[in-house]
């Protein structure tokens, strides 16, 4: 029988060990009593959404920070990337010619695994940061000590994103006459911008002629107003836990601090806390699919998870790496068939693609990350399958952690704006020209 926290009696890895158990429990009880972050109500509106795209009427579009932090916490920060997922989905909407579901990964991706559970600075060996939601990235004895307070900080921060994503949801901000104007003002002159002004002209075009008809925001809610919803890796199970609720409309189980969430590569076993977690919430759920994923347990996987196959409860999240896709996708995708199961295919084509420059900062190159999307396309195309979605690590922020791209960003510019608390995300103009690139692909290569 599974409760919320069955998990408990299972095998759980990432997890912080606080030292002070007594104060973990407390801040529980006290974030048990806080009322949810998200409503069963939405959850189930993506949940019908995401059985579209299982279908083939729809796209995923899944995008936001790596790590949220304490400290880059700030509204012009979420407007911006909300911005840019916004002119992302625009873009990929007519690319696809399919609605595309906007997912952020906001208002809770405060934890991450990590390879190695220490760090060992100039001799000094000190836990490793694993998220503001755990400790701080500080490299401070005090400092790097799991602590409970924090999961009130982020429950917190979450809060605070959300309500105003929903304002920007709600409030005009997501017109799409607006959102098609960013896109104009992003295209680049030059022949590689030709492809981008043809496209923002296209989307132009179509709203003008809607607007001929009588069909504008003003009349339409549907574009003046976006669906947006919120997603994060469920790693931190206590925090999980306590924002699990029973619906009181339906008495199903959901929980309440994103519309979904997933299973990272590093937690999805047999025996999982994190698995077993999953198994009893209504929510989505996301399952990271990486090169030690045999086909023959992710079926194992499937049927605990989705026993009943739900339309839009999985999506299976493929991250290999873009040398590595072709030898393990096919066989995913050809075992999932044959047992005939609904899932949305998603591409994650940033993990797989982490290197280190040649001054040992990690990054991504943009044309990687670009070849392994147009080869999950392709090779869903050649299977009789349909990729689904994509999920990227990106900001609206002007950084430069990924190489390439139309900015031409060289590893030697790296340093100059750098502030990933993990892992190295796309820029604004770099996820705009992504969507751009993959609308093309999609339009040539897609099912």
């Amino acid at each position: 029988m599974w409760q919320t926290n069955s998990w408990r009696k299972f095998t759980a890895k990432h997890l912080p060990d606080y030292p002070d158990q007594d104060h973990l429990a407390e801040v529980e009880e006290t974030l048990r009593d806080f009322p949810p972050l998200v409503f069963a109500g939405e959850v189930r509106s993506l949940k019908r959404s995401l059985a579209d795209v299982a279908e083939g009427n729809g796209f995923l579009l899944q995008g936001g920070d790596c790590a949220e932090s304490f400290t880059e916490f700030h509204a012009d920060n979420i407007r911006d990337t909300f911005r840019v997922i916004l002119q992302m989905a625009v873009i990929l909407t007519s690319g696809a010619n399919l609605p595309v579901v906007k997912l952020g990964r906001m208002a809770g991706q405060f934890a991450k695994p990590r390879s190695s559970p220490t760090e060992t600075q100039n001799g000094i060996e000190l836990p490793s940061y694993t998220g503001d939601i755990i400790n701080d990235i500080k490299f401070d004895e005090a400092k790097r000590q799991p602590n409970p307070d924090r999961m009130l900080k982020a429950y917190s921060q979450a809060a605070s994103t959300l309500n105003l994503l929903r304002a920007f949801a709600d409030g005009g901000y997501a017109d799409l006459r607006h959102v098609n104007s960013w896109n104009m003002g992003f295209v680049k002159s030059g022949p590689q911008g030709e492809r981008y002004r043809h496209l923002a002209h296209q989307i132009q075009e179509s709203l003008n002629f809607m607007e001929a008809l009588g069909i504008n925001s003003g009349n339409t809610p549907q574009l003046r107003q976006v669906h947006y919803y919120t997603s994060h890796e469920a790693l931190l199970l206590p925090y999980e836990e306590a924002l699990t609720r029973v619906d009181s409309t339906s008495g199903d189980v959901y929980n309440t601090s994103a519309h979904f969430v997933w299973i990272g590569d590093r937690t999805r076993f047999k025996d999982s806390a994190h698995v077993e977690f999953c198994r009893g919430i209504h929510n989505p759920i996301g399952i990271k699919c990486g090169p030690l994923l045999s086909p023959d347990d992710l079926i194992e996987m499937l049927d605990i998870l989705n026993p009943n196959d739900d339309g839009g409860r999985i999506t299976l999240i493929a991250r290999f790496g873009h040398e590595k896709v072709e030898s393990y996708l096919p066989k995913l995708i050809q075992k999932v068939q044959s047992e005939g199961r609904t899932v949305v295919w998603s591409c994650d084509p940033m993990h797989g693609n982490t290197i280190k420059s040649a001054n040992g900062i990690k990054t991504r190159p943009f044309e990687q990350i670009l070849e392994e999307v147009k080869q999950n396309i392709r090779i869903h195309k050649s299977e009789g399958s349909r990729l689904g979605g994509v999920h990227l690590e990106m900001t609206g922020q002007n950084v430069t952690e990924c190489t390439g791209g139309l900015d031409d960003i060289s590893e030697a510019d790296l340093s100059d704006r750098y502030h990933t608390h993990c892992d190295p995300r796309l820029n604004a103009n770099q996820a705009i020209e992504m969507a751009f690139l993959i609308a093309d692909e999609l339009k040539t290569n897609g099912h």
